[in-house]
């Protein structure tokens, strides 16, 4: 028998409570992925120094630039496999499972060989500081030459929650994060790998998730079990997979492009205000976990109501939504406030008190200029994942544009003025912009929507 996940109505109840019930899984699922992120930075700040703090740090949006760009491609990929199973054609879904492992394959062969070429040319190009670039090398070059292991696991993932399963992939993610920490303080502790021990931790226990995946795949889902025929090539099928997945992957490039150019800006500053920056921003990747998972709730949301032709419903959740996340948006700047110190020093070691003393203030600029601006930040997610939900794409896609055009502009220019604090002012500006954009576009599209709506017999 096929698990799945009883499907959630969310066109009938109240919209908050619906929003906050479908909302807490993925916060817990979202918390420990950022975990999952956050460790390798913690224990090699505490374990080895500053500099490998740094070193790990300025590595951030080259990987965000690759393994984003995987993760938006394998959760395309999944969209037909949903399709075929909700039609109950599982030959068809099987099918389309043959072709994703082989597009799978080859995309990872050449992501992980383009990526490891021009990942030292990048390090290069973002002025990394001689002093770290070989660590970054270590630790960058390990990661994608393990890019097969982010595939594996993303790909299996996706195919699961397609199947209405959106538990045990957290299960697994749990196991990993856990499997993580313990990796990283074996390969770094007691074998002295360094930088390129944390990457290694990060490879293996993302491995064994996929592995796990895989294993329950073949136990509790016999419908996925392929034969020979289910590999045969279909050329249009695959052009469907990647009509959806390269989209969705490029959502993400266009942020990464952006934090790759503001990277570039701060490195001129040297290893205290990275290390600062790389540990300001983990607490504030973690203290705004809830924004993306409101965001992926409206998507949800918006989608089934508008589904069901209630145009009021999305409005009325939009609205109970907004309210909901600002309400997070403030514990989370009342949080960066009062306890970005404390977080940051989980950061650092403290053995040069001078050095960690720049390195806490310079972060604690950094968390107080952004939590001001957390509420654009917040915001974006409802308006951007809201209107995806209804089938209006290409807004989202020019409030990323938007995002890295500002976000460029004020990396080349802002650092020369201000300093430390340009490079802090970079990204909240960048949110405003894309906040005033998706929230002027709502307005018009929801409401264009509701008149088309109306003047249907019966609204449908």
């Amino acid at each position: 028998m096929t698990e799945t996940k009883r499907v959630k109505d969310m066109t009938v109840g109240s919209p908050t409570r619906l929003i906050l019930y479908f909302s807490i899984p993925l916060l817990i699922g979202n918390i420990f992925q950022q975990l999952y992120n956050m460790v390798d930075t913690i224990i090699v700040g505490q374990f080895i120094d500053a500099r490998a703090l740094a070193a790990v740090g300025l590595t951030g949006p080259l990987s965000f630039l690759v393994l984003g760009f995987v993760t938006g491609l394998t959760s395309g990929f999944a969209v037909l496999v949903a399709q075929r199973f909700g039609a109950r054609d599982e030959e068809g879904m099987r099918h389309c499972v043959g072709i994703i492992t082989i597009l799978s394959v080859g995309v990872t062969i050449l992501i992980t060989l383009l990526s490891l070429a021009f990942a030292k040319p990048l390090l290069r190009l973002i002025n990394t500081p001689d002093s770290v670039i070989a660590q970054s090398w270590q630790y960058i070059a390990t990661i994608f030459a393990g890019i097969f292991t982010t595939v594996l696991y993303n790909v299996l993932a996706c195919i699961l929650r397609a199947l209405g399963d959106s538990r045990t992939p957290l299960y697994f993610l749990m196991i990993s994060s856990m499997l993580n920490i313990g990796l990283d303080l074996l390969f770094i502790t007691q074998f002295g790998m360094g930088v390129r021990g944390a990457a290694l931790a990060t490879v293996l226990s993302q491995g064994v998730s996929g592995v796990l995946c895989f294993a329950f795949i073949r136990k509790k889902f016999p419908i996925l079990h392929l034969s020979r025929k289910d590999f045969a090539w279909d050329g249009r099928l695959a052009l469907k997979h990647l009509g959806i997945g390269l989209p969705m992957a490029f959502q993400f490039s266009i942020t990464a492009i952006g934090v790759i150019v503001l990277q570039g800006a701060l490195n001129l500053f040297g290893e205290e205000k990275i290390a600062a920056y790389t540990a300001a921003s983990k607490v504030e990747q973690l203290v705004s976990q809830p924004a993306g998972t409101f965001g992926v709730t409206m998507a949800n949301y918006a989608g089934q109501n508008l589904g069901a032709a209630r145009i009021d419903r999305i409005k009325k959740g939009v609205r109970q939504a907004t309210f909901l996340t600002l309400c997070f948006a403030v514990f989370g700047m009342l949080v960066m406030t009062l306890f970005g110190s404390p977080l940051t020093r989980l950061f650092i070691k403290a053995e040069d008190a001078a050095q960690a003393g720049e390195i806490i203030a310079a972060s604690r600029q950094y968390l107080k200029i952004s939590a001001a601006f957390f509420p654009f930040l917040f915001v974006i997610f409802i308006y951007r994942n809201a209107l995806q939900g209804i089938g209006h794409s290409f807004m989202p896609l020019m409030g990323g544009v938007t995002e890295l055009v500002v976000r460029c502009a004020a990396a080349l220019v802002l650092p020369g003025l201000l300093g430390f604090t340009g490079v802090c002012l970079a990204g909240p500006l960048a949110w405003v912009s894309a906040a005033v954009l998706l929230c002027i576009s709502w307005f018009v599209i929801i409401r264009r929507v509701e008149l088309q709506y109306a003047a249907r017999p019966h609204g449908l």
